[in-house]
C-alpha cells in the first residue's frame, strides 16, 4: 500500500521492520532510522496506540516517557530526538511482529481514509498547538489514572495520523476526543479527591 505522493504507508514501514529476519530485535533507535523524516508524528502514534488496547498495568507508563519527550519535540518544532537511554530500547522482533499484527489492519483502514485536507489545521503553526494538546495528553497518560490511558492514547494517535498525512479532518476528530478524554478524566480525578477526602475525615473523626 502506498499513501498520499505515492509515499510508503506506515503500516508497511512497520511490516517491513516486522518481518526483515535479519534482525532479531527492534530497537527504538530503528525506528527513528527506518521513518527517517515522518519519525516524529509516527513515532507518536507508535507509542500511543498500544495503550488504547488492553496492556499489562505499568506499560503506559513505560510507553508514556517517550511520548511526552516526543510531544514536547513537536510543540516547539525540532526534530526527532530521543536520548539513547530511549533510543537503545529494544523489543524482540517476535514481539514487535505480533504488536505489529494487531494494529496493522486498523492503521492500514485509517490509512485509506487519510488525505491532505484542511491541512493548515496540520501545518504549522497549527501543528504546535497539536504538539502541546500531545504533551498534556502524554503526561495524563503517564500518571496512575484509571481510565487515564485509553481516551488520552485514542487522541494522540488520531492527532499523530492526522500531522502524518496533513489531515486536518483527523485533526479535529483527535481534539473531540481529547476533549471527551478532559472531562472523563477529570471526572474520575475528582471522583478519587472527594473519595480520599471521605475516607479521611472518617478516620479523623
Amino acid at each position: 500500500m502506498r499513501g498520499t505522493g505515492d509515499k510508503v504507508t506506515l503500516s508497511v514501514m512497520l511490516y517491513a521492520l516486522a518481518n526483515d529476519p535479519s534482525r532479531q530485535r527492534i530497537a527504538v533507535g530503528d525506528l527513528l532510522t527506518a521513518l527517517g523524516d515522518r519519525a516524529l508524528a509516527a513515532l507518536l502514534f507508535v507509542f500511543a496506540v498500544p495503550n488504547v488496547l488492553p496492556v499489562p498495568p505499568g506499560v503506559s507508563a513505560v510507553l508514556g516517557a517517550p511520548l511526552v519527550l516526543l510531544a514536547l519535540q513537536l510543540t516547539f518544532g525540532r526534530r526527532p530526538w530521543l536520548p539513547a537511554v530511549m533510543a537503545r530500547r529494544t523489543l524482540s522482533r517476535s514481539d514487535f511482529a505480533a504488536l505489529v499484527r494487531r494494529i496493522g489492519p486498523w492503521l492500514a483502514r485509517a490509512e485509506r481514509l487519510l488525505q491532505p485536507r484542511i491541512s493548515p489545521l496540520a501545518l504549522p503553526p497549527m501543528e504546535y498547538l497539536v504538539g502541546l494538546v500531545c504533551l498534556l495528553l502524554a503526561v495524563v497518560l503517564v500518571l496512575p489514572v484509571p481510565l487515564g490511558n485509553m481516551l488520552p492514547a485514542l487522541a494522540i494517535s488520531l492527532l499523530a495520523l492526522g500531522i502524518l498525512e496533513r489531515d486536518g479532518l483527523w485533526i479535529l476528530a483527535g481534539l473531540l476526543v481529547a476533549a471527551v478524554s478532559a472531562v472523563v478524566v477529570s471526572g474520575v480525578v475528582w471522583a478519587m479527591l472527594k473519595a480520599a477526602a471521605y475516607v479521611v475525615g472518617n478516620l479523623l473523626r
